[in-house]
Order: C-alpha cells, then sequence, then structure tokens
C-alpha cells in the first residue's frame, strides 16, 4: 500500500493541505495586525521578509502548485472513469509542479541572495 502512487499522492495531497492551511493563519497574522496599527504591522511585515521565510515561499508554491494540480487530477479521473492513467498523470500533475517552482522559484531566490530578501 505505501509504494503505489494512490498513496503517494494521497500523503502529498494531505500535507500540502496541511501546510495551506498553516499558510493562511500565518497570513492572517500578518494582514491582522494591520488594525493594530501601523508600527505592528510593519514589524510583522519585516519578520516575513527574512530570507528564511522567502525559501518557505517557494515550498508555498509548491504546495500550491501540487495541490491544485493533483485536485484538478483526482477531478478527471473521477469525471471520465480513467483509472488506468492514474500513475501517469500523477507524473505529470509533479512534472509541471517542479517546472513551475523552477519557473517561481528562481526570482525568489535571486532576490534572497541579492540581500533584498
Amino acid at each position: 500500500m505505501y509504494k503505489t502512487t494512490g498513496f503517494l499522492s494521497f500523503f502529498l495531497r494531505r500535507f500540502t493541505g496541511i501546510a495551506l492551511v498553516l499558510y493562511l493563519f500565518t497570513h492572517i497574522w500578518v494582514i491582522g495586525s494591520a488594525v493594530s496599527g501601523e508600527e505592528v504591522f510593519n514589524e510583522r511585515l519585516d519578520v516575513v521578509q527574512q530570507p528564511g521565510f522567502k525559501i518557505a515561499e517557494i515550498a508555498l508554491l509548491a504546495a500550491v502548485f501540487y495541490h491544485g494540480f493533483d485536485g484538478l487530477r483526482l477531478m478527471i479521473v473521477s469525471r471520465f472513469k480513467i483509472t488506468d492513467r492514474r500513475k501517469s498523470m500523477l507524473l505529470a500533475a509533479l512534472f509541471l509542479t517542479t517546472m513551475l517552482v523552477i519557473a517561481g522559484g528562481i526570482p525568489i531566490l535571486l532576490e534572497v541572495f541579492k540581500g533584498k530578501g
């Protein structure tokens, strides 16, 4: 069971879902501080502008893209009953995720290495 692509898909979907919920709480923590005044908001914004958080943004990209593509894959498999193509569709979702994370992660990494982060 643990060696199947179905389990891999299941595990990654749950993991990315939890990661997205944790990001949502962080996002609310920062944005919600705007009602406490400019100083508090800027302090929290400075915290999330650190290089470690910039690297976490790349992980966030991966979570968003994978979760979205795997959700689409599941809808296609369920709707059109293409169970014989599940593995190749999972690999396609992983490939698309990887390509988009590389494309979106490079500008973030360049910002971190230039010292802007």
